[in-house]
């Protein structure tokens, strides 16, 4: 021991060091101070370090602790947030939740019973096929003398019960659809899931799990109506709990990644062990056949635009017998689910959201390490900003609206409704025509004719499916309160954890959900309804809020005809661009106005104020770019301005100048340029379309329209799309400066082997995630598997660097402007999420929110953006002293050195803007 201290010291540590640093698992820190008192009798633990403050001028305020206020407390008391927890709990550590589907209300066949009793017996069967494999398999390579190839797998396959292996690979042959899956997507998906078992018992195994218990309980009094109020963020309230708690393990330990490919040969060979173990009698549903066993799964091929893919496709016998069960259970993993209590807050990248589920700070691609080894070097204060966003976003509270929602299950259980977003059942296919028995004897017409049945039905199953997991897990969570944990991509865009029902869904997704938590209407609350009603009409876009709340009040009748009778009445909600979400507000707009006091009304209903061109707000802010300002509703204004028209007038201008010219395009296009038809690729310019991109979008637009000449199609999107991009040069020139300036400055720092890299100016640090795709082919049994290599030993794809530059940065930007919004919202005690650039609030306090949004664009704006990131980018690409710069670093030099000049346009202008959102 004296010698460890004495090499320890003489490396230049102290020994406080070793508690200040290193992460710890079960009672290692115990055990380290017992042994160094051993030498030192009197050493001390060292004091806690004093809380960082992030000293970002965005957050002053947000940060000071004398304007500090109390968090907003939840409605629920410390025992009522405990035994959510404990449901919380018992839910992770089973892994998997089932669930009653919301088809189970039909009744039961004879044939449906019939075909379960035969299901249930074969799957006991599988399963014990499946075991001797796992074992057999695992039993070989244990025997081997050298280790090669699979038989490294051999240590991963001991990590869990054997029987946790076979049930994780009975939940995927569940889930497989008729139509198969690929190879790749499986296999990624059976390694990911032995990882996170894996994970969960480590966690268990290191007693992390008894220290998140511990420290929860005491999270939970910040949060309850009962408890004192503390003048704490969540982020710093955890922190101080586990401060508090001493000893034990460190809960933000690393996790121990396992490498991309390893995670997809212990798939691949998992997904071997179900071809060869999983059989089915061939006579099984028809005795005339000779009864021997055939497999249940196939390994084939298929080809996707020019690729070769390998895909698992069940045998039909086996898709017959699942769609003749009718099974009404469906299994999901944990983290698919909403949670039942609230999310425990990210305090590093290595530790938040779920209690025990392993969560990523930020989602990237497989095999991409680069960001999570950048979040990693950041110093923690630097991402508090983000982290407490990220808490704000979570820990709002939700509720099923069960009205809405048993309205829609009774259509999705009666055939569907596919205007209504509501996708038909597979028996609503269109069925393939009848051919000649010989296949060959098939005429080219009826070939494609079978083969858009088939793309079809696929498509039908998909969307049928995703509409019943979503269904199905509102269904479930019906009467309960439940969180979303969020976490971001690499640009910091922000997304809820649970994949399939969350508020990012669709129309039908989003029009049941409710706040769990109710505030009165207030005295605008009422017409803030109305005006949100109408956006999602979509009826009076170009119309003053005014005149949009005096044509609620006018079709008064026909939205209480909705709410009151919405399938058997005269149905004016759906016809509608949002006709759920619509439909959800008629019904919240009746209970109000029929309420005695529609002031005092406890509304749970989230009103959306949605972005105005959003990107071009951001480049016409960026340039200071006053007739883009205006265009994009920074200015204020008496209407709202519609970009989209705007750039359809100009380009109708265009049109009508050639066409006097005699330009043949330009006459025949007569008529037909319009704001519908411009719109999207408007949209897209922003965040980086082509010229190709923006053809295709066009020509799209166009074939929708009946009268217009097939013949002329190419030529006049061609025209159209180049007219639409010199309209924007024109009327957004500082944007198109902006945009030129960064995508040539990521041409040159991709060229120079590079990845493009910058923070944002709350402190994030990103990078873009596109390499040359170079791969190592594995050999895994079935097929060669061609797998992406880990980005580290990769080039940077130069064309994707450079395009994917200025709409990554606009969006890193836009998500920098929500976690403002978010953070601020937080401080006035307001409920408050986003879905991107749509925020959503109570009615109560929709002005207050617009005025803290305002409030925070021009604060970030006010910031050197540009400025800030051209000194970035020269340090870190062009460092070097002047006489060993190379060439490539001269010439970014001048580039980025050579930032765009801004205009004249006053941004606290903005303050003042009245459709700063839509």
């Amino acid at each position: 021991l004296f010698r460890y201290l004495h090499q320890l010291k003489s490396a230049g540590f102290h020994v406080d060091e070793l508690f200040q640093k290193c992460l710890f698992e079960e009672d290692e820190k115990e055990k380290v101070l017992s042994a160094i008192r051993i030498v030192q009798p009197n050493y001390q633990l060292p004091p806690p370090a004093n809380p960082q403050t992030c000293k970002s001028s965005l957050l002053q305020d947000f940060y000071s602790k004398e304007k500090a206020v109390s968090y907003p407390k939840l409605d629920f008391t410390v025992q009522e947030l405990q035994e959510r927890f404990q449901q919380q709990l018992e839910m992770e550590l089973g892994s998997t939740v089932t669930i009653e589907s919301v088809e189970s209300a039909k009744p039961l066949t004879p044939q449906a019973i019939k075909a379960r009793k035969l299901l249930a017996t074969l799957r006991s069967q599988w399963h014990s096929s499946l075991l001797q494999a796992l074992q057999k398999s695992k039993h070989n390579m244990s025997s081997l003398k050298e280790v090669s190839g699979y038989d490294i797998l051999y240590p991963y396959l001991c990590l869990l019960p054997d029987e946790e292996y076979v049930g994780i690979m009975m939940q995927i042959l569940g889930a497989l659809s008729p139509q198969g899956e690929s190879l790749v997507v499986l296999a990624r998906e059976l390694g990911s899931k032995v990882y996170n078992r894996y994970i969960t018992q480590r966690k268990l195994r290191s007693h992390q799990l008894e220290k998140v218990q511990e420290v929860y309980e005491g999270y939970i009094h910040l949060l309850a109506k009962d408890s004192q109020p503390d003048n704490y963020l969540p982020r710093e309230y955890w922190e101080k709990l586990v401060t508090e708690a001493g000893f034990g393990p460190s809960l933000n330990l690393k996790g121990c990644n396992w490498p991309y490919m390893l995670v997809m040969r212990l798939g691949m060979h998992m997904l071997e062990l179900l071809v060869q173990a999983v059989k089915v009698p061939r006579n099984i549903l028809n005795p005339r056949l000779e009864p021997r066993l055939i497999p249940v799964l196939y390994h084939i091929y298929s080809f996707r635009s020019s690729w070769q893919v390998g895909l698992i496709k069940p045998h039909p016998i086996f898709s017959q017998l699942v769609s003749d069960a009718a099974e009404t259970l469906l299994t999901f993993s944990s983290s698919a689910i909403p949670m039942l209590c609230p999310p425990v807050p990210w305090t590093s990248p290595n530790f938040g959201a779920y209690l025990l589920n392993d969560t990523r700070l930020m989602r990237f691609v497989d095999g991409v390490t680069q960001h999570q080894l950048l979040l990693d070097q950041c110093p923690l204060v630097n991402l508090h900003p983000v982290l407490d966003a990220l808490n704000q976003l979570g820990n709002c509270a939700w509720k099923i609206n069960q009205p809405v929602l048993d309205i829609i299950i009774s259509i999705f259980n009666d055939k569907g409704n596919e205007k209504l977003d509501i996708p038909p059942p597979i028996s609503e296919a269109p069925r393939p025509p009848s051919a000649p028995g010989n296949s060959s004897t098939w005429n080219k017409s009826l070939k494609h004719e079978l083969l858009l049945c088939k793309k079809k039905t696929a498509e039908m199953h998909s969307l049928r499916m995703d509409a019943l997991y979503k269904l199905s897990i509102a269904n479930y969570v019906r009467d309960k309160v439940f969180w979303f944990p969020h976490n971001m991509d690499f640009r910091g865009r922000t997304y809820p954890c649970p994949p399939y029902f969350n508020h990012l869904g669709n129309d039908v997704t989003r029009a049941i959900l409710l706040f769990a938590e109710g505030r009165p209407l207030g005295p605008k609350g009422l017409d803030w309804l109305k005006i949100h009603l109408i956006n999602l009409t979509g009826l009076k876009k170009k119309e003053a809020l005014q005149e949009r709340l005096e044509y609620a009040n006018e079709i008064m009748e026909e939205i209480l005809d909705s709410a009151d009778h919405p399938l058997t009445g005269r149905k004016w909600w759906m016809n509608t661009d949002e006709p759920w979400q619509a439909l959800a507000c008629c019904m919240e707009i009746a209970k109000a106005s029929r309420s005695p006091d529609p002031a005092a009304y406890i509304s749970h209903f989230p009103v959306h104020q949605d972005g105005s061109c959003n990107g071009l707000q951001h480049y016409a802010a960026l340039g200071r770019d006053l007739i883009g300002a205006v265009s994009v509703n920074l200015m204020p204004c008496g209407v709202p301005q519609d970009v989209y028209s705007a750039v359809a007038q100009q380009v109708e201008e265009f049109r009508r100048k050639d066409a006097e010219q005699g330009v043949k395009v330009a006459q025949v296009l007569q008529g037909f340029v319009s704001r519908k038809v411009v719109k999207q690729t408007v949209m897209t310019v922003v965040y980086g379309v082509t010229r190709y991109g923006g053809r295709l979008q066009i020509e799209k637009r166009l074939r929708e329209i009946d009268d217009f000449p097939e013949e002329y199609l190419w030529e006049a999107s061609h025209y159209l799309v180049k007219q639409v991009f010199n309209g924007i040069k024109e009327m957004f020139s500082a944007t198109r400066d902006i945009q030129n300036w960064l995508t040539e400055s990521a041409k040159l720092i991709a060229q120079s082997g590079r990845t493009v890299e910058w923070v944002t100016p709350l402190g994030l640090p990103i990078v873009q995630p596109y390499y040359r795709s170079r791969s190592t082919v594995l050999n895994c049994g079935m097929q060669h598997l061609s797998v992406k290599n880990s980005s580290n030993s990769q080039k940077p794809d130069t064309v994707k660097q450079k395009n994917a530059f200025p709409p990554n940065f606009i969006h890193s930007l836009d998500s920098t402007h929500m976690m403002l919004t978010a953070l601020h919202c937080l401080r006035q005690g307001l409920t408050f999420v986003s879905v991107h650039d749509c925020y959503w609030t109570h009615a109560l306090t929709v002005d207050t929110m617009n005025q803290i949004c305002r409030q925070q664009f021009v604060a970030l704006h006010g910031e050197k953006i540009l400025q800030d990131l051209s000194e970035f980018m020269l340090e870190k690409y062009c460092s070097p002293g002047r006489e060993t710069r190379a060439p490539w670093q001269k010439k970014l030099m001048e580039q980025l050195s050579d930032v765009p000049k801004t205009g004249e346009f006053n941004l606290k202008k903005v303050m003042d803007s009245t459709y700063f959102f839509s």
